[in-house]
């Protein structure tokens, strides 16, 4: 409030020197001399047409500074006003306000973020183990950077206000912003992971992982290579980062895009309404199949027994058996996009084969991802309910529908595909970078773990410290600054208290709250023999060390 009235007030004082000038000019302008009088008309006619023409530009001049003095005092009366306005509706300093963070965003507690950084720093493991390399790019990207490439989700944008500057928006995901990387740098191959937040201007749903601001740790592999081997290693990648973070049994849900397509063809879909309905099947996962029927009839504008046709198809899911079904499909057959997408399924699950992923993958169907960037393959995993866990029939809503929890699953934890042409939009000459990768949905994930924990009951550790210094009586606060700088030089996580004499019972107090294994407990008589005893909390054990050897002493214990 306080830089809004400092600019009004600015305004103000500019108006008001734009009025001084003009008022100036228009004095000197009326000094000026008058037209000819009737004693002057023996002059020449040519000077008589000077001076008339002369006095015809000064009204029109004199026309001109009456009309912006007008529009000056119009706008000065308005900025006062703002002025007065804004004076008046001052808040009070005692006014109470509600403290809130924006809705679809939260804080987190130290035991939470403990949890979160453990995950991420397990993700990030599976990612370098696979040769990931590590890049960051801005949260905010050019407008026309993200539009036009997320479908129907791309209403879901954060727009920034405009500045005076450039049109910006917050990023949607890091995908298109990989891509922009890609081709304003022309890196034509990379394999890199990127954890970072991204914005969607969505109906959050808190409980089910679903925020505005949340964190996505993605794993991209970009170059022109053969057919489904970086593929493949991407759905090994989701298998090893599920499998680590253990939280229950899982799928992942594979698909072609250029099968989808292919089936949409085979089934009548007009070619130009092919990304709507491939939006609608993208729903099936939190909708029924006649709610996705009537979406495709009503909203889509397609034949019902089009969408009857669709439907025999994206009901179906298995393995290599399905692939072999689909490829004797007649309808199928006849259109070559749906071949090419089975021949390239055949090859995947082959490939998955190899790297014992059968009972971890499903070919299904009725998975779509509505995103329009993918050309290739897609997929989805998937985390089950568990056995004991009651059914619960409807979840939260989001975008408008109810998620309704079907074949035991609580929805989807990862997904990616490839993308070969999203890259070639942003480069000056439509040079195409195939990349293809995956999205690991953490916060869903965090929401499961949390949950998991708060059932157990068990306590998170929150800090690293190794050892904490204590001292038994007073006067020796100086003594424990000496033996912390000795342990820290040595690289020890260590802590003391901040008060000059605390109790020996607080401070051993503390290390068994904190979970801090070790105390060292310093005492007038112990440093008169160059020693100090040396605690382990959760024993209660005491031994004396030398402080020569304490730092050894400590890490010893540490690797018991």
């Amino acid at each position: 409030m306080s830089d809004t009235r400092e600019q009004i007030l600015e305004q103000i004082k500019v108006q008001g020197d734009l009025v001084r000038q003009l008022k100036a000019t228009k004095e000197s302008k009326e000094k000026l001399p008058l037209a000819p009088s009737s004693e002057g008309r023996a002059i020449s006619t040519s000077v008589g047409q000077q001076l008339k023409a002369q006095q015809q530009q000064q009204l029109q001049e004199q026309q001109q500074q009456q009309q912006q003095m007008h529009k000056i005092d119009e706008e000065v009366s308005r900025l006062l006003a703002l002025k007065a306005k804004l004076g008046g509706d001052a808040t009070p300093a005692n006014q109470k306000f509600t403290l809130k963070t924006p809705k679809g965003t939260r804080d987190y507690a130290p035991q939470q973020m403990t949890l979160r950084q453990g995950v991420l720093d397990k993700i990030v493991q599976v990612f370098k183990r696979h040769g990931g390399e590590a890049i960051d790019t801005p949260v905010f990207e050019l407008k026309e950077v993200l539009t036009g490439k997320y479908g129907e989700d791309s209403k879901l944008i954060y727009d920034l206000k405009d500045q005076g500057g450039e049109i910006l928006s917050m990023r949607y995901d890091l995908t298109v912003p990989l891509a922009r990387y890609l081709a304003m740098n022309k890196i034509s191959s990379i394999k890199r992971y990127h954890i970072a937040k991204v914005y969607r201007r969505d109906n959050p749903a808190m409980t089910r992982g679903r925020y505005r601001e949340f964190y996505q740790c993605d794993f991209d592999i970009a170059g022109t290579y053969d057919p489904m081997l970086a593929d493949a290693e991407c759905v090994k990648i989701v298998a090893e980062v599920l499998d680590t973070l253990d939280i229950g049994d899982y799928v992942i849900k594979l698909n072609h895009r250029q099968l989808l397509d292919g089936m949409f063809e085979a089934c009548g879909v007009p070619a130009n309404n092919f990304r709507a309905i491939c939006s609608a099947v993208d729903k099936l996962d939190k909708s029924p199949w006649a709610d996705v029927r009537k979406e495709m009839v009503d909203e889509k504008g397609l034949d019902g027994a089009t969408a009857d046709k669709i439907g025999e198809y994206v009901r179906l899911s298995g393995g290599a058996e399905l692939v072999e079904q689909l490829l004797a499909d007649e309808k199928l057959k006849a259109v070559p996009n749906a071949v090419k997408g089975l021949e390239g399924m055949q090859l995947l699950l082959k490939y998955c084969s190899l790297f014992g992923l059968e009972e971890r993958i499903s070919f299904d169907l009725s998975l779509a991802r509505g995103l329009d960037y993918y050309t290739g393959v897609i997929y989805e995993g998937v985390l089950k309910a568990e056995p004991s866990a009651p059914a619960s029939p409807v979840k939260e809503l989001h975008n408008g529908d109810q998620a309704l929890e079907q074949s035991g699953t609580v929805g989807s934890v990862a997904g990616g595909g490839r993308y070969d042409n999203l890259v070639g939009m942003f480069d000056p000459r439509g040079k195409a970078v195939p990349c293809v990768g995956v999205s690991i949905g953490v916060e869903r994930i965090f929401s499961v773990l949390e949950a998991k924990f708060a059932a157990s009951k068990v306590k998170l550790r929150t800090n690293d410290v190794e050892v904490y210094v204590a001292s038994a009586h007073k006067g020796l606060h100086e003594q424990r600054l000496r033996v912390l700088n000795q342990l820290w030089n040595a690289g020890i996580k260590a802590e003391h208290s901040y008060k000059l004499n605390p109790k020996l019972l607080v401070q051993l107090q503390h290390c068994e709250e904190h979970q801090i294994p070790l105390a060292i407990v310093l005492g007038d008589a112990e440093l008169a023999q160059g020693i100090v005893k040396l605690r382990e909390v959760t024993t209660r054990q005491e031994s004396n060390v030398n402080l020569a050897d304490l730092p050894n002493e400590i890490r010893r214990r540490l690797q018991k």
